[in-house]
């Protein structure tokens, strides 16, 4: 038989295993974790109130990889009410599906991270530089599960050739589609 290194390698696996009541019992305690568990510990943490206040902030919201928003705010720290948001100073970029960038900004603004809600309030001013288009309102709901955008309160949206203002008005960002209500006045 002849002897060289590889046929002794399996010697030592042969030797960890013969001399394992040796060593096993002090790497175990080594090894065994510290301190007990506590649920109660658990629980607590879980109830931990996690604010923040922030000076400027960027919050950036993407579809399927690609970035849609782009919301700067002067001051952001977190609601009152759950995983909220509340913004001061916002200015904010849209850009979805590939089209011209959509300008908004407000005073205010709130975002909601579970239901994916933007609030705009306060002076809301929406510019669409190539089209020349400006929207005005106090009140800006942006959902974005759906792409839809609502203003539950008075309108206003300017053009080079137009002018429309109304009570309430629903836009649709996939279909293009507005929906005015509760008096509706065009001018040309």
């Amino acid at each position: 038989m002849t002897i060289n290194r590889r046929n002794m390698l399996w010697l030592v696996p042969l030797f960890l295993f013969l001399s394992s009541p040796v060593w096993e019992p002090p790497v175990a305690s080594f090894l065994k974790p510290r301190g007990g568990y506590n649920a109660g510990l658990e629980k607590a943490s879980e109830k931990q109130a996690q604010n923040f206040v922030m000076d400027a902030m960027t919050l950036t919201m993407s579809t399927k990889g690609r970035v849609e928003w782009v919301i700067k705010a002067a001051r952001a720290f977190t609601g009152s009410r759950g995983r909220m948001i509340d913004m001061i100073d916002v200015d904010a970029v849209y850009t979805g599906a590939g089209r011209d960038k959509t300008y908004i900004s407000s005073n205010r603004g709130r975002y909601n991270i579970d239901r994916q809600h933007l609030v705009l309030q306060d002076n809301v001013r929406v510019r669409k530089p190539l089209e020349k288009q400006e929207l005005y309102t106090d009140l800006l709901h942006y959902y974005d599960r759906t792409k839809k955008v609502v203003s539950p309160g008075d309108v206003e949206i300017k053009g080079p050739d137009f002018s429309i203002q109304a009570g309430h008005m629903k836009y649709d960002l996939l279909s293009h589609a507005y929906d005015f209500s509760k008096g509706v006045v065009c001018r040309f």
